[in-house]
């Protein structure tokens, strides 16, 4: 008997992964679709076939215009069918569809006598179809019935009339504005969703108006409020009241604290988590404020439902980056987290305790920690990793049993992303504890000897170069060093013979020693690893003998390259070959804007839509040597891009100025590239005084002057902004170009000392959400979208109104989102009427971005578009429709 139910549960198995959608094509299901036709309506068939339809257009099917009207007018015809399944199947496929205006009529009077009907569920639906597919002329129409709706005693007709409300404030705002006093009144209603769904739009509604805000959150906390998500919004929207608020509160009297600590003895679990995290997020939060969300938190973390353990766990995780002695209380429940059958919930509770544990619980941990690695994926294990190196940075004493952690998790399989962090932070660690520098370095080199990746193993060579010849015994390296260069790949090897000269360059008493070895890296099989070791040998002194390394040769073989690659580019093209040897120091230091008379030139090109954008004036490298020379914007991190050159003058224009943006992790940095055209005048301590009322978002950190700016002789100015990190802040910035002028002698070429303070307006300039991202190309889209998966995909679909042709459509929206066209398709043919294009990039955070746009545009010119997007994360996915939903 067991055998056949083994085979039985298989079968079962098998018939759970068939899709009943497996193979349909477009063109079979549009044939099915004549059955809407029939005389005698099938409802059960019908409904089938829409559902097929349906299937094909949330899989990104494109149906031509004719298609989709052929479908329209069938669909149309069911309406006088009495069967209520297939009546809701049609409410979907016309909203999918989304008829054009023309279209539209065929349907309205049939929604119309729908939204009156008797039928509970014909009227919610009506509703929402007519919101989705109507224009602000028929809306006006039947804006009666839809505030008829919003109080009606049905809770479903009442929902759906809200929530349409909420979608059509994106299109009609002012006639939605007008339904403000039935939302007042749903507001009050006793059903738990109308409920939330007149909240959620009467913030909406009001949410320009800051005083507004306040009033109806000040109205609502006084207890009018039942629905439990309704209450989960109001205690976000105090929060908002709070944040706004906090720059006039007093110490110690912050507005609807008292509400928030009141939530936390609600009866629904989710109003007491909001309030609880709402209060653990509040700005500058006391310790007597924290403890009784702590408290609240610290019972969901022994609660059965994993969802509430997860959420505790989290919040409390963040809680301790700010205030670790808070959530001590919550160390032993935490504890027994670790062996959590949740992943999630075990990797929180691991981090929270190291960031929250004392000294002494460090060596408990790590025994708890070494048994619970080897159970969870790479993605947490590098979380825990990055703890780890924070918890040894804390205590550095106890550096040994960390960096033993450290390097036998090194030897365990992993990925890539994994190995890299523990690499990380093993060098991190040699670089802050002093006494950890030896044994992280032999870490390291044993590493190596079997390491699989090549770009770790050139990483822990160059690192072994900078700080192996300061250890008290640097030979004993020597050998880890010597063994890449006969067993790994040309990377490797080229690498470990610079790690070898430095060596030698930098400890005299090897220097014999490692010239053997360079010497015997001369007949290697790889042209870049005999170019390296000849290279070091002529320079070094090829004899071997121990004596010091003069110290212009260290500087020239292993300092850094000081000055832009483009510029040193350009100074070795003009370098004509003489007896006098190239000098580096002759290589200009500063990027140099483009010239007057190339600029004069291009503006007599005409600029139309069909001309290209200006290139930027240097790679990203250049600017990044040049920034980060300067110590006002050295510690900004890695500069993410640098956009190309804004012009803020018009051409002919007495001073010439364009600006480059240079975007941070949390900071925008605004090159102003100045140029004096008229040569009777000297410009000094130039600068750009810059209003930045319309970028609330921004504010000024540091500035760098021009000192002075002769004629026709290029000069920058710097201006750095700081912004929230991680948010794609924008705003316009008002410029002024501000300096002393001095009147210069014709003839003999020389200023006046005396000046006259002096000023010239610029044009506005803005940042917009395309500086935030990366224009990356990838190789085969398709393979690429396949492989980022549709766990973070986001589908949704835009009119763009009346263009001039598609082509005018589908280039709007690649220079609005900013990202590579792949794949040529950022090119129609001539006369399309649809269009399918493919973009790639990075987003700021360096998130890869993938994007699908299909494009439609019908006789009267309107044209329709599809987004799809896919990457790495799901906040990502909806930025990148937020900017084309604002755009």
């Amino acid at each position: 008997m067991a055998q056949p139910l083994v085979k039985k549960d298989d079968d079962r198995d098998d018939e759970a992964e068939y899709s009943p959608f497996l193979g349909i094509e477009k063109g079979a299901v549009l044939q099915e679709a004549r059955v809407f036709n029939d005389p005698q309506l099938d409802s059960r068939r019908c409904s089938q076939v829409i559902t097929k339809l349906l299937y094909l257009l949330n899989q990104g099917e494109t149906f031509t215009k004719v298609e989709a009207t052929e479908v329209f007018f069938s669909v149309t015809k069911l309406f006088q069918s009495r069967d209520i399944g297939l009546r809701r199947m049609v409410y979907l496929i016309i909203k999918e569809l989304s008829p054009s205006a023309d279209e539209v009529i065929i349907v309205t009077s049939s929604l119309m006598k729908d939204m009156n009907s008797k039928t509970d569920m014909y009227r919610a639906n009506a509703i929402r179809v007519l919101c989705r597919i109507t224009d602000g002329t028929l809306l006006t129409q039947i804006e009666r019935y839809l505030k008829q709706a919003i109080v009606d005693k049905n809770p479903v007709v009442a929902s759906a009339a809200l929530v349409s409300g909420i979608h059509l404030l994106q299109t009609n705002p002012e006639i939605v504005k007008r339904w403000s006093n039935e939302v007042q009144e749903a507001v009050q209603s006793r059903a738990a969703l109308v409920q939330f769904h007149a909240l959620a739009l009467l913030h909406q509604i009001r949410q320009n108006d800051r005083l507004a805000v306040s009033k109806l959150v000040t109205s609502l906390t006084r207890g009018t409020v039942r629905s439990p998500l309704a209450q989960c919004l109001l205690i976000r929207y105090t929060s908002q009241v709070i944040r706004e608020s906090a720059g006039n509160a007093q110490m110690g009297d912050r507005p609807f604290y008292d509400y928030l600590e009141g939530c936390l003895r609600h009866k629904a679990e989710m109003v007491i988590f909001e309030a609880a995290r709402a209060i653990t997020e509040l700005h500058g939060v006391t310790t007597r404020e924290l403890t009784p969300a702590i408290t609240v938190l610290q019972l969901f973390l022994s609660s059965s439902k994993p969802v509430l353990r997860f959420a505790a766990v989290r919040t409390l995780n963040k809680v301790a980056m700010t205030h670790p002695m808070a959530v001590t209380n919550c160390n032993i429940d935490m504890e027994s987290l670790i062996s959590d059958q949740n992943r999630s919930i075990a990797t929180l509770a691991i981090t929270t305790l190291l960031k929250t544990g004392n000294e002494s619980s460090v060596d408990r941990l790590m025994k708890q920690i070494t048994n619970f690695m080897s159970d969870i994926a790479d993605e947490f294990k590098i979380v825990v990793v990055e703890a780890i190196r924070s918890l040894c940075l804390k205590f550095p004493l106890k550096y040994r049993a960390l960096m033993n952690f450290l390097s036998n998790i090194l030897r365990e399989e992993g990925g890539f992303e994994y190995k890299k962090a523990i690499v990380d932070s093993i060098v991190i660690l040699i670089r802050d504890i002093p006494d950890a520098k030896e044994s992280g370095l032999l870490h390291l080199c044993e590493f190596i000897e079997d390491c699989e990746f090549t770009y770790l193993s050139t990483q822990i060579l160059h690192f072994l170069g900078i700080e192996g010849p300061k250890t008290s015994d640097p030979s004993k390296y020597i050998r880890y060093i010597y063994n890449r260069v006969h067993l790994e790949n040309a990377t490797v090897r080229a690498s470990a013979v610079s790690t070898l000269a430095k060596f030698g360059a930098l400890v005299d008493s090897l220097k014999p020693r490692v010239f053997i070895l360079l010497r015997r890296c001369l007949f290697d099989s790889d042209d870049e690893v005999r170019d390296r070791a000849t290279l070091y040998l002529n320079t070094l002194g090829g004899d071997g003998s121990v004596v010091e390394t003069d110290s212009d040769i260290k500087d020239f073989l292993f300092g850094s390259l000081d000055v832009p690659l483009v510029n040193l580019e350009t100074s070795l093209k003009n370098y004509e070959a003489s007896e006098e040897p190239f000098d580096l120091n002759s290589v200009p230091k500063e990027i140099k804007s483009q010239p007057l008379a190339e600029k004069k030139a291009q503006s007599k090109k005409p600029a139309g839509l069909g001309a290209p954008p200006s290139a930027p004036v240097s790679t990203v490298d250049a600017y990044e040597k040049l920034l980060s020379s300067f110590p006002e914007f050295s510690n900004f991190g890695k500069l993410f891009k640098s956009s190309a050159p804004v012009e803020l003058t018009e051409p002919e224009t007495e001073y010439a100025v364009n600006v480059v943006k240079h975007i941070f992790d949390s900071h925008v940095v605004f090159q102003y590239n100045c140029t004096n055209t008229i040569p009777e005048q000297l410009l000094e301590n130039v600068i750009v005084a810059v209003d930045a009322s319309e970028a609330e978002e921004f504010s000024e950190v540091a500035s760098k002057p021009l000192a002075s700016l002769p004629y026709d002789t290029p000069g920058q100015t710097f201006l750095a902004f700081e912004r929230p990190e991680g948010v794609p802040a924008v705003g316009k910035f008002s410029n002024t170009l501000r300096f002393i002028v001095k009147e210069v002698d014709p003839t003999t070429g020389e200023a006046e000392e005396d000046g006259v303070e002096d000023e010239y307006q610029l044009e506005d300039l803005e940042v917009v959400p395309a500086d935030y991202i990366l224009k990356v190309p990838v190789v085969n889209f398709r393979n690429a979208w396949e492989s980022m998966g549709p766990d973070f995909e986001r589908i949704d679909e835009y009119g763009l109104g009346q263009r001039e042709s598609l082509t005018e459509a589908v280039n709007t929206v690649i220079n609005l989102l900013g990202l590579q066209p792949c794949e040529g398709t950022e090119v129609l043919a001539s006369n399309s009427r649809s269009h399918t294009c493919l973009l790639s990039g990075v987003y700021i955070g360096n998130v890869k971005v993938l994007v699908r746009l299909s494009f439609g545009i019908d006789s009267s010119r309107e044209v329709a578009m599809k987004l799809a997007v896919r990457s790495e994360d799901e906040a990502v996915s909806d930025a990148i429709h937020e900017i084309v939903g604002s755009g």
